[in-house]
């Protein structure tokens, strides 16, 4: 079986306002979230095979709080730009692509693109994948090519107000 999680970013900072989208840094709240959540993960003994994030600075830096908790080496992370400027189809297209030796990958992205594409592949009403929220997806296929609509089940969603 297939498993792939996703993961909405923590918690970004809106300080410098004059700074890019792209390089704003996880803020006090953000740098708080990540490593519960990734103990969280890490106490489910989730250890992902494949580790793929956008390269944008508060997705980056969250892949690696959640890598050093998963045990996977964070010079192995794989930085994709179109998780940060593509969409469904280019997630579908990257997911599509997996190498099959891989049976838990891991992306780190952003919305609204993130709760789309686990909508599409679940084929349930997702709620909005909220800052630092991980949904499970048990795929149906053991290869990753057969990602499509409904492809997957939604094995759960979590985030860290829950355990607030």
């Amino acid at each position: 079986m297939k498993t792939l999680y996703l993961v909405r970013h923590a918690k970004s900072s809106w300080d410098n306002v004059n700074m890019a989208d792209f390089d704003r840094p996880l803020n006090k709240r953000g740098e708080k979230a990540a490593p519960f959540m990734a103990k969280l993960l890490a106490e489910r003994a989730v250890r992902p095979d494949l580790v793929i994030s956008s390269p944008a600075n508060r997705a980056l830096t969250t892949a690696e709080v959640f890598c050093g908790e998963l045990d996977y080496p964070e010079e192995k992370i794989e930085q994709r730009m179109e998780i940060y400027e593509g969409g469904l189809n280019e997630m579908l297209r990257l997911v599509r692509e997996l190498p099959d030796n891989s049976n838990t990958v891991m992306l780190f992205g952003h919305n609204p693109t993130l709760t789309g594409f686990a909508r599409f592949l679940s084929g349930r009403d997702v709620e909005a994948i909220v800052t630092c929220g991980v949904v499970r997806i048990d795929m149906k296929s053991d290869a990753w090519q057969n990602a499509m609509m409904d492809s997957g089940t939604l094995a759960w969603y979590e985030y860290p107000k829950k355990y607030q």
